[in-house]
């Protein structure tokens, strides 16, 4: 119990939901300073068609069935025979507890179907990590190609911010992110192979075993053409989703008109890459990322940020309603076990 009591420290506490909260906080802030938050609603309720919002927001839900059946595929070649629900479930309720605690999601549907399907918690992990890796992987090319192909608007933009460009090319060379990165696989190789005779060592070194188990899983499984048709179906959704929401403005619909797909396309990967800073539920740099991409195609500040906030809002709206459902089928589901009990 005092290891425990150890481990929620109150540096760490801030650290996991702190943080983000500010970031979250300090990123709305900044975007709504400037914009007159009348006009950017009256916008909304004159010139939004939510029948393409009604739209994108099926086909978000159809992204987290697709994810939950790619998931499924990595679960039984572990010989984790967890039902489809259950796992769509797990994906609803994920979003849901992110929006309060960013990244604890993860962990929860991990524990969720680990212990539901009575299986090792460490080897659930591991088969979720590598379901996020796979995600990283799509966004990696999908910049590459969108920023090869938009290379012309893109260079145009950025020759006005060189400054931003010298930043990320500084950090993406330095020697002491190379070296950090040869540093922790060097330790990580000689933990797992350091023969030890201390009992938590011995744990730690299997849990990591068991770790890995669930992550490589993805090399050896059967069926990688149906996980890869998935995946393509997940961030397919997640593209289709907000190009059709570019038709809910007037404003949005012209720049698809004026620049093709490759607009949304350049939103969509932006947005994507501003999923990774810390917030709850993307919400701030999501938004920030969308009227970036806007500005690039010329979209003023006050449209841009009527059609990010919209957006993002009901999706917020449909996972915190998703998670409603999702904790009421779980609760329902253990009140039935335990009558039959």
């Amino acid at each position: 119990m005092k290891e425990t009591g150890k481990k929620n420290t109150l540096p760490g506490i801030l650290l996991k939901y702190a943080v983000p909260l500010i970031i979250t906080i300090g990123l709305c802030y900044l975007m709504f300073t400037g914009i007159d938050f009348n006009e950017m609603i009256e916008i909304i309720r004159r010139d939004c068609n939510f029948s393409w919002i009604a739209l994108a927001l099926c086909i978000s839900v159809m992204s987290h069935v697709f994810r939950a059946m790619r998931w499924r595929i990595q679960l039984q070649a572990l010989g984790i025979e967890a039902p489809l629900s259950a796992l769509i479930l797990s994906i609803f309720g994920t979003y849901a507890v992110n929006l309060v605690f960013p990244r604890l999601g993860e962990l929860w549907r991990t524990g969720y179907i680990a212990q539901r399907q009575k299986a090792q918690f460490t080897t659930v992990f591991g088969s979720m990590v590598a379901d996020r890796l796979a995600d990283t992987i799509t966004v990696a090319l999908l910049t590459l190609v969108t920023f090869l192909l938009a290379s012309k608007v893109l260079i145009t933009y950025f020759s006005d911010n060189t400054e931003s460009i010298d930043r990320i090319t500084a950090f993406a060379t330095s020697p002491w992110l190379w070296l950090g990165i040869v540093a922790m696989a060097a330790f990580v190789w000689w933990f797992l192979t350091h023969k030890s005779a201390n009992s938590r060592v011995i744990k730690l070194q299997r849990q990591v075993r068991e770790l890995w188990n669930g992550f490589a899983v993805i090399i050896t499984m059967p069926g990688k053409g149906r996980w890869l048709l998935l995946t393509a179906a997940v961030w397919g959704c997640y593209f289709v989703q907000l190009y059709v929401a570019f038709y809910a403005f007037p404003f949005t619909e012209a720049v698809l008109r004026q620049h093709g797909i490759l607009a949304a396309l350049v939103a969509f990967v932006l947005s994507s890459i501003s999923m990774g800073v810390p917030s709850n539920g993307g919400i701030g740099p999501w938004q920030w990322a969308i009227i970036f991409a806007l500005g690039i195609y010329g979209l003023e500040q006050a449209p841009a940020a009527a059609f990010a906030n919209l957006v993002l809002g009901t999706q917020t709206l449909l996972l915190i309603l998703l998670g409603v459902f999702t904790f009421t089928c779980i609760a329902l589901e253990k009140k039935k076990t335990n009558n039959k009990i």
